[in-house]
């Protein structure tokens, strides 16, 4: 059921990747989504999967809550697979009939694909959304955009939008499971018929959920207006992001594996420079 789909959930626990500072969390997931792009070698994904199930590890994340944080993009991942198999025609044939043409070559890129975005998910769930709330995201963002105050940047507003946009997920996500359960017990019916009645059943559940969706936003501004909020200007934290020595110490760890990464993808240019 959707209310499965961790994308945008907390989960709370005591590992050292919850109790790092988020601001070596944001740091490291820009790192490793940079390494996870430039990764093409089947070494080099294949110590990516290593690398991803370390993470999971240090964050003590049950492997079923990875794997709802990953259900939802499988269908994306299963088509990008395939339209790679179609169309890329490097290397070795293995089957050919009329104008369908299927390569080892094909194969091996669209399975490379698929782990790097099923890895890209993953990371980015384990290192942000999984193990830093809102909240702290919020406060790790304004702190690495500060510097852009000096522009006059909206930093606080930017950092607050992209915090709620984060934490409506999940909510927006069980308002769908329960409107659909709802419109089942009326007699409606997503799983048979045609693509497009299927569509058109699902606009039963859009608009409701946008009805509620704009109900919701219209009463997180009456709350923040009737708490006095009126932007990042002058503002104080109850409690301040401390950069300790465990935090130097994990993030060079976990910065040195994303350069392993890299280093690995590379191995034949930096022998060449010796």
């Amino acid at each position: 059921m959707l209310k499965d789909i961790s994308i945008g959930r907390y989960y709370r626990a005591n590992s050292v990747l919850h109790n790092l500072d988020p601001r070596c969390k944001a740091i490291l997931f820009i790192l490793y989504l940079i390494a996870i792009f430039l990764l093409k070698s089947p070494i080099a994904i294949g110590l990516l999967v290593v690398v991803t199930v370390i993470l999971q590890i240090l964050g003590k994340i049950p492997p079923k809550v990875m794997w709802n944080s990953a259900k939802p993009i499988i269908p994306i991942i299963i088509l990008i697979v395939v339209l790679n198999v179609l169309t890329l025609k490097t290397g070795n044939v293995i089957f050919s009939w009329w104008k369908i043409t299927i390569t080892d070559g094909g194969i091996s890129s669209a399975l490379i694909m698929a782990v790097r975005l099923l890895m890209m998910i993953l990371v980015t769930s384990i290192i942000l959304t999984l193990t830093t709330t809102p909240l702290k995201l919020s406060e790790a963002l304004e702190k690495l955009f500060g510097p852009l105050k000096v522009i006059k940047f909206p930093v606080h507003e930017m950092a607050m939008m992209m915090s709620i946009a984060l934490r409506f997920i999940p909510t927006l996500i069980d308002e769908t499971d329960k409107i659909m359960k709802a419109q089942v017990s009326r007699g409606a019916d997503y799983d048979t018929g045609t693509i497009i009645s299927r569509l058109k059943g699902y606009v039963t559940v859009l608009v409701p959920l946008f009805v509620s969706s704009f109900r919701r936003a219209d009463e997180l501004a009456t709350a923040m207006d009737a708490r006095c909020y009126n932007g990042g200007e002058g503002r104080t934290k109850l409690h301040p992001l401390k950069l300790t020595g465990k935090d130097v110490a994990i993030f060079i760890a976990l910065t040195m594996g994303a350069i392993l990464l890299v280093a690995v993808e590379n191995i034949d240019r930096i022998r060449s420079l010796f």
